[in-house]
């Protein structure tokens, strides 16, 4: 066995200060970007208190974020069992921005600061840089200076209009977040030098053009015949460009009672919603490519003597806390852990690329046996998410070694059936149902803007398309029909349509119940 170097350690216990940083910091850049291969942001460090992480992930982990109710509660909530000792703290959090800003606990060991910069800095970085969603769906250049607009602007309404005032719309907005993005299409980028005067110019142009006559307007004519009615409709859904999945964005930009600062609310509501809709759509790829990042670095700095072994103990037993896997029997069990099915899916990459077996040739015969994991890693990470990673990348070993299996639970039966198993057929049909589970398209409800009279009763018509017979929960789905017509000013109606057969499943209104 080869004598491990055991001279020029990083750091010596578990005391910590920026000249340590420093030199950590540089240890792990070398390694990340000369062996590694990896392509990152610049980083910016910054140190922070418990009480500020804990402020910090409670306004969804932003540095600026604008100021709501529901971020101080979850403060009261986190803080509470933060103190109680019956939950732990984020060791860092990491901002998809340009530079990526990596905040670090300043209650961690200087041996957790070095693993979290290589998570971080490094890992979670290069995923935000290269990941095809990012690339497509986010401006890290500018969401910093579109934040930094956001809370000004929304402080300078809270002032003119009241706290209340602004405080109803963004809890209208905020229960519509989910169905505030853009899925099939790429937004517009955000410009970090010009947002604010574009968002000067609209709503100056708003309150110039903004006429109170249209709602004058009469009914249109009574006993139009069904053709002409059926034209009408057609006329009005191809100029609103129904159907519109985006409910925010129709809302902002044709809701019939919201003045100009209101509709500019809900664009910054959708803005933000856009922002983090790649991140829901890459958990198990994002978490499993910062710890393969940060597992290899600091057994790479190991090897070079720059980690003693208590330091490496320490680093190992975090590690190992965050892959756990509980057993489905466990009382711990929280379903898959995405850093455990991430890393351990990065490492069988490795393992194929390196080590293949017979099985793995017949599976993957592009990649096994290539030489080239850290090149087929950066592939996979810059073009993929959940979905297509999980259906093109998970072997039969790594099936094995999480027992996955398939049942199928339908609702009229009395029993489960186990429908796939640890075959050749089975290892397929395992696969493609559990990618299918991280597809966000397939977890949400499909719910549409299908159609709108504006000179009739100006009722907001939505569709949701039932898929595998799961209706909404009814007291949820008023719940949020109530939100949309604060917003939209007049009764909403849902249809529900099985997505198969086209049958109506349920219908309802605001007009049958108090808003």
């Amino acid at each position: 066995m080869a004598k491990r170097p055991t001279s020029n350690l990083l750091f010596d216990g578990s005391d910590w200060n920026f000249a340590t940083l420093s030199r950590a910091y540089e240890a792990i850049e070398k390694i990340a970007i000369e062996e590694m291969g990896l392509d990152v942001y610049p980083n910016q460090l910054e140190i922070i208190s418990s009480e500020q992480m804990l402020d910090a992930y409670s306004s969804v982990g932003m540095p600026l974020m604008y100021q709501h109710w529901s971020f101080g509660k979850r403060f009261v909530h986190e803080d509470h069992y933060y103190r109680k000792g019956a939950r732990g703290l984020a060791y860092e959090i990491v901002i998809n921005s340009n530079p990526c800003i990596t905040y670090l606990m300043e209650e961690n060991t200087m041996a957790m600061q070095t693993l979290v910069t290589a998570h971080a800095s490094f890992g979670h970085n290069h995923f935000f840089k290269n990941n095809y969603l990012f690339r497509q769906w986010t401006d890290a250049g500018a969401i910093l200076s579109y934040l930094d607009f956001a809370k000004k602007y929304i402080a300078k309404c809270e002032e003119r209009h009241g706290l209340d005032a602004v405080e109803a719309i963004l809890d209208s907005a905020h229960a519509l977040m989910d169905h505030g993005v853009f899925r099939y299409r790429r937004p517009p980028r955000l410009s970090s030098e010009k947002v604010r005067e574009r968002a000067r110019e609209r709503l100056e142009y708003e309150e110039q053009t903004y006429s109170d006559l249209w709602r004058t307007l009469p009914l249109a004519v009574e006993n139009r015949d069904r053709e002409e009615a059926e034209r009408d409709a057609s006329e009005r859904k191809k100029v609103l460009n129904l159907p519109e999945e985006n409910l925010l964005y129709f809302l902002e930009k044709h809701s019939l009672i919201l003045d100009p600062w209101q509709r500019e609310l809900l664009r910054i509501v959708r803005v933000i919603a856009q922002y983090f809709y790649p991140q829901r759509q890459t958990k198990v790829m994002n978490e499993g490519c910062a710890t393969y990042v940060h597992y290899t670095i600091i057994n790479r700095l190991f090897d070079q003597g720059r980690i003693s072994e208590g330091a490496m103990l320490e680093l190992l037993r975090s590690h190992s806390n965050v892959v756990f896997q509980p057993a489905f029997d466990d009382p711990r069990f929280p379903g898959i852990n995405p850093y455990a099915l991430g890393f351990a899916m990065m490492q069988d990459i490795e393992r194929i690329c390196t080590e293949p077996t017979e099985e793995d040739r017949e599976w993957f015969p592009s990649m096994a046996g290539n030489g080239d994991p850290m090149g087929t890693l950066r592939d996979a990470w810059a073009n993929h998410r959940d979905e297509s990673f999980i259906l093109q990348y998970l072997s039969p070993e790594l099936m094995r070694k999480f027992r996955l299996f398939l049942l199928s639970d339908r609702s009229a039966d009395k029993y489960c059936e186990v429908s796939s198993i640890h075959n050749e057929r089975g290892y397929s049909s395992v696969r493609a149902a559990l990618a299918r589970s991280y597809d966000v398209a397939a977890r949400q409800p499909d719910i549409q803007v299908v159609d709108v009279d504006l000179l009739g009763d100006r009722q907001l018509r939505l569709q949701h398309s039932v898929k595998n017979g799961i209706l909404l929960e009814e007291g949820s789905r008023d719940a949020t029909l109530a939100h949309i017509r604060h917003l939209w000013g007049y009764d909403v109606s849902l249809v529900g349509i099985d997505a198969t057969t086209g049958g109506v499943l349920y219908e309802c209104s605001t007009a049958k119940f108090t808003v």
